[in-house]
């Protein structure tokens, strides 16, 4: 594995995405959802931030001005399921309020909003700045997470940290473009090969990866074949 377009050439050839809920993997992707998703799935499972995020559909309570005007005791009862729910709630109710008080609505922060202010808001690291970005904003960022770390880890791959990472994964499809837009059936973006790449990476893992074992093979004979 030389970089990381023979891991994306490996997954496109197995099948991934598998999932068609949307084009960019993230459900709502471009809209005000993928804020509160990527606050919520912090240290749980998608399928309970889908609970909360229906029961705050329920609510009328997902869009920017209403959760910045929603009390913080019943925001935290409806994402109750995600787990982390009083501290969630708080960060939800704040980071909403920032982005009215800075940007004014939901279609300037996309447009203006930057790594560096999201990095400022509490609640959010470098993951979910870029799981914001990269979804929300549509940026070309690639989504770094403990997945991708993993799966590199088991081919031998170290880094000392986050940008590494993400650089290194960055660097090896953007040299390699003109080979990957031969690999779709349609014209694609850079930004929407990074948005799927991610998913790709995480069907993978779901699959693939069982508590600290790391089945690489499956890639690998994609990537020798």
């Amino acid at each position: 594995m030389q970089s990381s377009y023979d891991i994306l050439y490996a997954l496109k050839q197995m099948g991934y995405l598998e999932t068609t809920r949307d084009p960019l993997w993230w459900p709502q992707s471009s809209t005000f959802e993928v804020i509160i998703g990527a606050i919520l799935t912090q240290q749980t499972k998608w399928e309970r931030v889908e609970e909360s995020l229906a029961n705050l559909k329920e609510h009328r309570l997902l869009s920017l001005a209403a959760l910045s005007k929603a009390d913080v005791h019943q925001i935290a009862t409806l994402i109750k399921p995600s787990g982390f729910y009083n501290t969630k709630a708080q960060r939800l109710k704040i980071l909403c309020t920032h982005i009215l008080n800075d940007f004014g609505t939901f279609e300037a922060f996309q447009d203006e909003v930057t790594r560096e202010w999201l990095l400022e808001q509490k609640g959010i690291g470098m993951e979910s700045a870029d799981s914001i970005l990269c979804y929300g904003c549509r940026r070309e960022v690639f989504v770094v997470d403990s997945y991708t770390n993993r799966l590199l880890q088991a081919f031998g791959h170290e880094f000392e940290n986050y940008m590494q990472i993400q650089e290194w994964m960055q660097e090896g499809i953007e040299a390699n473009f003109d080979k990957i837009t031969q690999i779709y059936d349609t014209p694609v973006t850079l930004h929407t090969v990074y948005a799927r790449f991610h998913g790709k990476i995480v069907e993978y893992a779901k699959a693939y990866i069982r508590g600290k074992n790391v089945d690489i093979k499956p890639l690998i004979n994609q990537i020798v074949g």
